[in-house]
């Protein structure tokens, strides 16, 4: 019997969005790319604890596409249960991000206890309009949630408002020449971070070389879904982790899902701590 999940927005079926996602032009898609979102869409319709609702449409030069999000209730999750955002691919150019983020679901589709409790939702392709649609470069990273223009963070924002997200995470690329893993925490503006929380350690990212930011407590920040933390019912964190764009592929998809399984699991650990005070 597959369980119904608690949610804020409607889920729809795999097989919709798999359509949607077949009606745009084949000279305009990635091909290892799309073939690991259909099989993922496909796995979602055997899994009781993943679900496919993506988001949109997204319109450009008269034609549209949907942007693709997975929705993952682990065993024991409620409308309640802490819930976190998982955004990869800005760049169309560059679908690594991407596709790491596809193997993280498909990690927690085939061990739900992982996230037990948690209400995660996975945004792996946000640049649809310039990967399906032929649309131009545009720097969907470094968008002002709050004032962008771009479709795609349209539909971020107010599926952000939406759902109250306790914390974004978002996987990226190093600049070139960076040859290390960056790890960034930030807060909303004004909010100093607890001494006591340590949501990622250097136990979470060995054996990879990782160099580890803070932004300053106070600091202006003027990109990113933390531009409309004011506006949101919960005051959420925003973690950035970048996997240097050398890596060879086995690589780089090794470090984001070693990296984001254990930060999951201990943000898993986190809230069963919280739920105590």
């Amino acid at each position: 019997m597959v369980v119904q999940p608690p949610t804020m927005n409607p889920i729809i079926s795999p097989t919709q969005a798999l359509t949607r996602a077949r009606s745009k032009p084949a000279a305009e898609l990635s091909g290892a790319f799309q073939g690991r979102l259909s099989a993922l869409y496909a796995l979602s319709q055997q899994n009781q604890n993943l679900f496919v609702s993506p988001l949109g449409p997204v319109y450009y030069a008269h034609r549209h596409a949907w942007l693709p999000r997975f929705v993952f209730f682990g065993p024991h999750a409620t409308d309640d249960s802490w819930r976190l955002s998982f955004l990869a691919g800005f760049d169309h150019r560059d679908l690594r991000a991407s596709r790491a983020l596809l193997c993280v679901i498909e990690q927690l589709a085939a061990n739900a206890g992982s996230g037990h409790g948690l209400n995660l939702s996975f945004f792996p392709l946000i640049d649809v309009a310039g990967h399906w649609l032929g649309a131009r470069p545009r720097a969907l990273d470094a968008a002002n949630w709050s004032l962008s223009s771009a479709p795609e963070i349209n539909l971020l924002e107010k599926d952000a408002r939406q759902r109250g997200y306790h914390g974004f995470i978002r996987v990226e690329a190093t600049p070139p020449g960076d040859d290390v893993v960056s790890v960034r925490m930030r807060e909303p503006a004004g909010l100093a971070p607890s001494p006591d929380v340590e949501l990622i350690s250097s136990e979470d990212t060995d054996p990879f070389p990782v160099r580890f930011e803070r932004a300053s407590a106070g600091g202006l920040i003027s990109d990113g879904p933390l531009t409309m933390a004011n506006d949101l019912s919960n005051q959420p964190f925003e973690l950035t982790l970048r996997v240097p764009r050398a890596w060879p592929d086995e690589i780089h998809d090794r470090a984001v899902v070693d990296i984001l399984m254990r930060f999951i699991l201990r943000y898993r650990a986190f809230q069963a701590y919280g739920q105590h005070l």
